[in-house]
């Protein structure tokens, strides 16, 4: 078999064995698939015919394209899974694969913004009308509260107060987040001056029509705010999330205060904001320690 039929017949078994969504079986089918174009970039016509350094060679394309840490992950991750039912199936002899550490090694935080990155990005939206006033309140309070754009899209009038928002995470978990003089200004001269007589039960933040915000619309925003700040950077809803931690934990913040705030299940995906905190810490001891 070649390439094409033996990828049809791997996403066939996720689909028929594995009872994965259409959307993760077409992720798969994606990634497995850039693999493939890989391997017929040096002559190879099959999947047996894959090395040890043709998946290395693959992961190091995917690196010098400047793909996400997360994105790259996720293939290694399609690859593994691949040479499992390959060998499984008796296609290979030996999965090639299972040498490569797990991609835990590859997510790596997204980058975050510097402070003075991050002052620039919230002065962009003008809160002069109704739609810089919106957009100067979701960005102070995505930094504010490091959560996730889907629990900001998903936000109720009602679920703002004096100091917390509340929040529900992943799995429909509530939890409330302290929110900074900052936001809670921002989203209170949205609703004042904008919004007019609105219900509690409304969504907090709407478009120009007067429907919830979506994701890939936050989005855009932010895309176009990052750019008209001059910040080269790919600066997505996440990457306020991640600076917002960052930021915590430079200044001193408790690892578990910080689980708490971004509503992680694990202390293990906190503390990869260790690596990122911990190698900035270095950089300035050693740029401004008299003996460093």
């Amino acid at each position: 078999m070649d390439i094409r039929a033996e990828t049809s017949d791997f996403l066939d078994h996720l689909r028929s064995e594995k009872g994965l969504s259409p959307n993760t079986i077409e992720s798969y089918g994606r990634d497995i698939s850039a693999f493939g174009a890989h391997l017929k970039s040096e002559n190879k016509s099959s999947f047996k015919e894959a090395t040890g350094d043709s998946i290395y060679g693959f992961l190091h394309h995917l690196k010098t394209k400047d793909y996400a840490s997360s994105s790259i992950s996720r293939m290694l991750i399609a690859i593994k899974v691949l040479f499992r039912f390959l060998k499984k199936e008796g296609v290979i002899a030996q999965d090639i694969a299972k040498h490569f550490e797990t991609p835990k090694i590859w997510q790596l935080i997204p980058e975050s913004l510097s402070l003075e990155e991050m002052e620039e990005l919230l002065s962009q939206p003008k809160a002069e009308d109704a739609s810089g006033a919106r957009d100067k309140a979701i960005l102070e309070l995505l930094y504010a509260t490091g959560m996730r754009v889907s629990e900001l899209c998903a936000l109720k009038i009602s679920d703002v107060s004096d100091q917390f928002v509340k929040v529900k995470g992943k799995g429909r978990k509530e939890r409330l987040i302290p929110v900074g003089k900052a936001a809670l200004d921002a989203i209170d001269h949205y609703l004042l001056h904008y919004r007019g007589k609105s219900e509690s039960c409304e969504p907090l933040f709407i478009s120009r029509q007067g429907k919830p915000i979506s994701r890939v619309w936050v989005w855009s925003r932010i895309k176009a705010y990052a750019k008209a700040a001059g910040i080269r950077k790919r600066v997505s809803p996440h990457t306020l999330r991640h600076s917002f931690a960052t930021h915590l934990l430079e200044n001193g913040a408790d690892l578990r205060l910080i689980q708490e705030l971004l509503g992680h299940e694990d202390i293990s995906t906190t503390d990869r904001y260790t690596h990122v905190a911990g190698s900035r810490l270095k950089n300035a001891f050693k740029a401004f320690h008299p003996r460093p």
